[in-house]
């Protein structure tokens, strides 16, 4: 099967790396390794696009690009990730329908209240459209899905549990000694670890809320640090605020290729991130793979992908001092917190298993382009 893929929020090869951009990649490598065949058809971002001058230029450009290039390959089924308001689909309804091929939407969201500004009524539209035109819509949000069956008719709606490819994130402890030796870390200290992009909106509140809870921590007696990965436009704002709380305590690795991340997560002994209105937050599940029991609030999908009480806590409304005294509890309570780890780890093999729910959403795919055929 031959599948013509498009990002209107972010081309797979986008710089900028986000947890969306990581699903959208770790799909196309399942699509592949699956057996079958996906490209890229136009590397047109859609984001605010009507906004900017020239922006329904550039559209028209990605509708022909994208042409061209189906034309010459002639893919069986058009594959599209991840439409909204602020980044809806133009290409695939229209490029699908001149195919006459299926038309599918993974991971689409949609919101009655964006009809309702005038900065966002175009975006809704746009993006109603498009989810009127599926075949298919494929949400890995189960938050998502009240708001999109108000569109898509029941039968050609469909959950999949988001996921991850579990022997990229395996624990190993030689990768975890380097890593510790080269930031100075003893065998005593415990470690912290937190994965963002330092970024405004709710990346930008989640640290600042971290590091502000963990600064109740600062004179513990216990030898804990806290490693951040990750980099981004709020860089200088993001070290001084982290310095400024919590002073030696905090060490900044920077940017971490995805390929290497298993190393760093292997380095930790908890993974601390709040997750302010997060989606879902891929991060949870890389570091659960690794062992890592989770420390976040209950908010937005993570309770999707981490297990209150299983394999981590989950903090209520936003209490910062609850949050200090559930890191602090893991802490010192090393058997609990290698109890979590296990179970993290049995947790994501079983349940957030991208090889297993790609085996699902293939047949769904299969089973379009059988009924076209």
């Amino acid at each position: 099967m031959r599948i013509a893929f498009y990002g209107p929020n972010k081309p797979l090869g986008h710089s900028n790396p986000s947890g969306d951009q990581t699903i959208a990649r770790g799909l196309v490598q399942a699509l592949e390794g699956a057996g079958h065949a996906c490209r890229e058809m136009s590397r047109f971002r859609a984001r605010w696009f009507w906004r900017e001058k020239g922006g329904w230029h550039r559209a028209v450009q990605g509708v022909v690009e994208a042409f061209r290039r189906s034309m010459a390959w002639r893919p069986h089924l058009w594959l599209s990730y991840h439409s909204y308001y602020k980044a809806p689909d133009v290409i695939g309804p229209w490029l699908s329908r001149l195919l006459r091929i299926p038309y599918v939407l993974v991971q689409p969201m949609y919101g009655t209240k964006y009809r309702r500004h005038a900065a966002t009524r175009l975006g809704f539209y746009l993006n109603r459209w498009a989810l009127q035109c599926a075949h298919l819509a494929v949400t890995n949000n189960r938050n998502d899905l009240e708001a999109l069956e108000r569109v898509v008719p029941l039968n050609r709606l469909a959950y999949v549990a988001p996921g991850i490819f579990p022997e990229m994130f395996e624990r190993r402890e030689a990768a975890r000694r380097v890593v510790r030796a080269h930031y100075g870390f003893t065998a005593h200290h415990a470690v912290l670890l937190t994965v963002a992009r330092f970024r405004p909106g709710v990346k930008r509140k989640s640290l600042h809320f971290l590091f502000h809870a963990l600064a109740g921590m600062r004179e513990d007696p216990l030898p804990w640090r806290l490693m951040v990965v990750g980099d981004g436009p709020l860089e200088a704002e993001i070290h001084e605020t982290a310095a400024r709380h919590l002073g030696r305590r905090v060490v900044f690795a920077g940017r971490v290729a995805r390929r290497d991340l298993y190393a760093y997560y292997s380095a930790g002994d908890l993974f601390v991130f709040p997750g302010i209105r997060e989606s879902l937050g891929m991060v949870y599940l890389e570091a659960q793979a690794c062992g890592l029991p989770v420390v976040a609030l209950r908010e937005g999908g993570v309770g999707q992908v981490v297990c209150d009480g299983l394999t981590g806590i989950l903090i209520c409304h936003r209490d910062a001092q609850a949050y200090t005294e559930a890191v602090r509890n893991l802490l010192q309570n090393e058997p609990q917190r290698l109890a979590f780890g296990r179970k993290a780890v049995r947790y994501v093999h079983r349940h957030h298993n991208l090889h297993r729910q790609v085996r699902y959403l293939v047949g769904l795919l299969e089973s379009l382009v059988e009924h076209a055929a």
